[in-house]
């Protein structure tokens, strides 16, 4: 991975918030699914956070969010210091020319009428950053740089395997040179040898571009291998963040052990200390009061159901929201769930 940059955060967000309203019956109150619920975190220059969490627990729509193809019910988002949560569509323009999007399935997000030249192409001619014979040459330089060649200039995304598309799409959006790809879950419609390649071309572009990346996954393994800093959700609500190697090696929030537990041990001889996670997620619908965990969590205790708990540092640059955790002081009694 790149050194990461001291200067500001390229991206900030305070206090996001997103819901949905639920369509109801005329005489019932209107209820909102809360889909992101006061997420806060920063991406610095060269870096890679991870956003991991259940199926359901929002990170997707944080990415989408931040994108801009979901509007925010709230909250800021900065890029380069500028809010960008607010803009009208024709001011956001340059602002998605610096932040791109790779989608999880690599074949519904191109458009299956367009060669890949003209899908890789389109994004230079809509910034107007390239055209005639420059746009050719800008785009046979792009399929390179991803592991694909000339000789795929003129094909369609049907003609691709799975691992060739999300070149492409990692291509797209490398084109318009932007600071920040976020990433939603690129890698889990591929093969896990393919997996690795990605991640290879990934660190490599990163290195060369100074690329940031926002990771939206739930494996595990490669969230371990690919990120420099990795954050934990649940329910909408950020539980826990770090670095990586602080989250894997001695994780604090009760539901980020029980997430790392879950993950299979290639070593049968091997047991986990830490019983894995029982019982549902709550309904973003009606989520609980207090600690939105607490109905799963081993260690929940009355102020649990009472009062949502904040962020607070473990130890330099680790926070967890667990009102337990904190009070306990138990950060250096851990063990990692690994051994």
């Amino acid at each position: 991975m790149s050194e990461l940059s001291s200067s500001p955060p390229l991206l900030q967000v305070d206090d996001l918030i997103v819901r949905y309203p639920v369509k109801k019956g005329l005489l019932q109150p209107r209820k909102h699914v809360h889909a992101v619920n006061g997420v806060s975190f920063t991406v610095r220059r060269g870096e890679t956070l991870a956003l991991v969490g259940e199926s359901g627990c929002g990170k997707t729509t944080v990415g989408r969010s931040i994108m801009r193809l979901v509007r925010p019910s709230s909250g800021a988002i900065r890029v380069d210091g500028i809010d960008v949560a607010s803009l009208s569509r024709r001011q956001l323009k340059p602002y998605r020319r610096k932040i791109q999007m790779v989608f999880q399935d690599p074949y519904a997000s191109l458009n299956p009428r367009m060669t890949a030249g003209e899908i890789i192409g389109e994004p230079l001619g809509n910034f107007g950053i390239a055209h005639g014979a420059d746009r050719e040459s800008r785009i046979m330089s792009l399929l390179e740089r991803v592991g694909l060649g000339r000789s795929h200039f003129h094909r369609y995304p049907h003609e691709f395997s799975g691992g060739q598309r999300q070149r492409l799409g990692i291509a797209r959006a490398l084109a318009v040179e932007p600071s920040l790809i976020v990433g939603d879950e690129p890698l889990s419609a591929l093969d896990v040898s393919v997996q690795a390649q990605i991640v290879n071309l990934l660190d490599h572009l990163q290195q060369e571009f100074g690329l940031s990346y926002l990771f939206i996954a739930h494996d595990l393994a490669v969230v371990q291998q690919i990120s420099h800093r990795v954050a934990v959700m649940y329910l909408g609500r950020i539980v826990e963040i770090g670095e990586t190697a602080d989250i894997f090696r001695a994780p604090i929030h009760p539901y980020t052990q029980a997430l790392l537990a879950a993950v299979p041990l290639p070593d049968p001889r091997k047991r986990r200390t830490i019983e894995p996670l029982r019982g549902e997620v709550p309904s973003p619908i009606s989520p609980p009061s207090g600690c939105a965990f607490h109905p799963r969590c081993p260690l929940a205790e009355d102020r649990c159901r009472r009062e949502v708990p904040r962020a607070q540092e473990f130890q330099a640059g680790h926070f967890a929201a667990c009102h337990v955790m904190a009070r306990n002081n138990q950060y250096a009694a851990l063990q990692p769930v690994t051994a």
